[in-house]
């Protein structure tokens, strides 16, 4: 290829179609535990959070729910993936060994808000959530006049008994109004060392003989990025138009270059420099949403 700034447009032409098709055909999980709000400003306060709207019956005067204020703040982060392409590969017309590279920076790029959520699922037990107590915790307040408190969390291993009791904890969970909210779990996450046992758990006709009254109860999600939390299992409700989670999305992944024949990348070192910048970041939705248990108690023998 003869080097000339038509030639290295041409070729960013190139590169950023095999990026963007890599990014557009990349499956994620993300959107599945978190709805997507968009940005207009460095950072965004959620003041509404914790509200679910609840009919009543009209007597009298209507009654204006009163939004709780919560200064539930998610700041926006700034991310790059950036690489380069030696002058002299484009030159000898070795530019198609690196778009496979180049396709991997797009999927690199479609996959981070999972890795962005799945850490902060994995560190829902120590994180603050909108109300000022861990995302998962038995110390949630419910609001209104009195002290009382509610729990979206648990410490026992998965199995049937267990998530039986996580999906009927999850279905009482109450509003400030004391009224029952709805919600009806219907999405399992598990670590892929707990892949096995949810199987079990939601596809088998049978379980140690017994019939499986679990059996398809729930979806199943089996996340790589929460391998470090292995013996950790949760509990979403998703069918609703507020998730457990907000992704919160500033600045779509772009991939950009520095080409140009008097950069000085191109100028000083014979190179070609192409990255990535995006502007997003995660936090936590209502915890009424979701459970989330440890695992890390203690069996006890039966018998």
């Amino acid at each position: 290829m003869v080097i000339n700034q038509q030639s290295l447009n041409g070729l960013f032409v190139g590169y950023s179609a095999a990026f963007n098709k890599a990014f557009s055909e990349t499956p994620v999980n993300y959107p599945k535990i978190a709805m997507t709000v968009p940005s207009e400003t460095r950072e965004t306060t959620y003041a509404w959070m914790g509200q679910i709207p609840n009919m009543r019956e009209w007597i009298g005067s209507r009654e204006i729910q009163n939004l709780i204020a919560h200064d539930y703040v998610i700041k926006n982060r700034t991310f790059e993936l950036t690489t380069k392409i030696p002058v002299n590969d484009i030159a000898d017309d070795q530019y198609g060994v690196y778009t496979p590279l180049i396709s991997e920076m797009g999927l690199s790029a479609k996959k981070h808000p999972d890795s962005l959520t799945f850490e902060l699922l994995g560190d829902g037990f120590n994180q603050k959530c909108y109300d000022g107590v861990s995302f998962f915790s038995d110390r949630h307040p419910m609001g209104g006049k009195d002290k009382a408190v509610q729990s979206n969390m648990g410490n026992k291993k998965l199995n049937a008994e267990s998530y039986a009791e996580a999906r009927s904890q999850m279905m009482t969970v109450k509003g400030e109004s004391h009224r029952s909210l709805n919600i009806v779990p219907d999405l399992l996450v598990v670590a892929p060392q707990k892949e096995a046992v949810a199987k079990e758990l939601l596809f088998a006709d049978l379980i140690a003989g017994s019939s499986n009254v679990n059996k398809s109860t729930c979806d199943l999600l089996v996340v790589p990025e929460l391998s470090d939390y292995a013996e950790q299992w949760y509990l979403f409700c998703t069918k609703r138009y507020i998730k457990p989670f907000v992704f919160q999305e500033r600045e779509k992944a772009k991939l950009v270059c520095k080409n140009k024949e008097n950069d000085d990348n191109v100028f000083f070192d014979d190179e070609v420099i192409y990255g990535i910048k995006a502007r997003y970041n995660v936090g936590f939705g209502l915890w009424q949403l979701a459970y989330g248990s440890t695992g890390t108690a203690e069996e006890t023998a039966k018998g």
